[in-house]
């Protein structure tokens, strides 16, 4: 790892700590924790479960980016070279802003427009999407099936049509988290979820018992 690197990573990681730390004293000793789907508040707890915000997501994210190519028992994820740096970064900074966006949203208590929690659910279903396609066979990171996990074709064919369903699902998500109003569509973001994620899953098999039926394997 090189530190030279990883220094705008890690203070991305921090802001959500520093910024907790500038409005600690400004927070009532129970805070909102939890909203229902029309943004109303449900759930107080203690100020200090919002510490675990920070930690539980771009922390966490990091810390994963950062053992699990070095664990990876193929090393197939350090071949992705800058690309697995790249994604690394995306998520750190998505996980980093949802957890600024939480603080806040708990200091204000209130959730002004539920909406932008889909948006920035349909912005990491485009992150994802758009590295499907580049990302190695490996045990941690993908769509990662019996199937894909044992034929390579399998693994590049399903993560390519993944690629496609959750970049273009993702996008369906953040226009309709900007067309509704404040009440968000949680049935349509479900639909979209179930099938970015299902049918991915089910073309693997598919594709895998297609192979198999030929003669054709290919071992990741």
């Amino acid at each position: 790892m090189k530190l030279k690197k990883e220094i705008p990573l890690i203070v991305i990681v921090l802001l959500p700590f520093i910024y907790l730390a500038y409005v600690w004293n400004q927070l009532p000793e129970k805070v909102p924790m939890h909203w229902n789907i029309k943004g109303e508040i449900d759930r107080y707890g203690e100020k200090t479960e919002l510490l675990l915000i920070p930690f539980l997501l771009p922390f966490l994210v990091y810390i994963i980016f950062l053992v699990i190519p070095k664990i990876d028992p193929k090393n197939k994820l350090n071949k992705m070279g800058n690309k697995l740096q790249t994604l690394k970064v995306l998520m750190t900074t998505f996980m980093s802003v949802l957890a600024l966006f939480i603080i806040y949203s708990a200091k204000n208590q209130s959730f002004a427009n539920p909406n932008y929690i889909v948006l920035l659910i349909g912005v990491l279903y485009i992150i994802l999407g758009n590295y499907f396609k580049t990302i190695k066979a490996n045990y941690f990171i993908g769509i990662r099936t019996p199937w894909t996990l044992e034929n390579e074709t399998v693994w590049k064919e399903t993560h390519k049509l993944g690629g496609k369903m959750w970049f273009i699902g993702g996008i369906i998500v953040v226009l309709s988290s900007l067309i509704l109003d404040k009440q968000p569509n949680f049935t349509l973001f479900l639909i979209i979820t179930g099938i970015i994620s299902i049918i991915p899953i089910v073309y693997s098999y598919l594709l895998f018992k297609n192979e198999k039926k030929n003669g054709i394997e290919h071992r990741v």
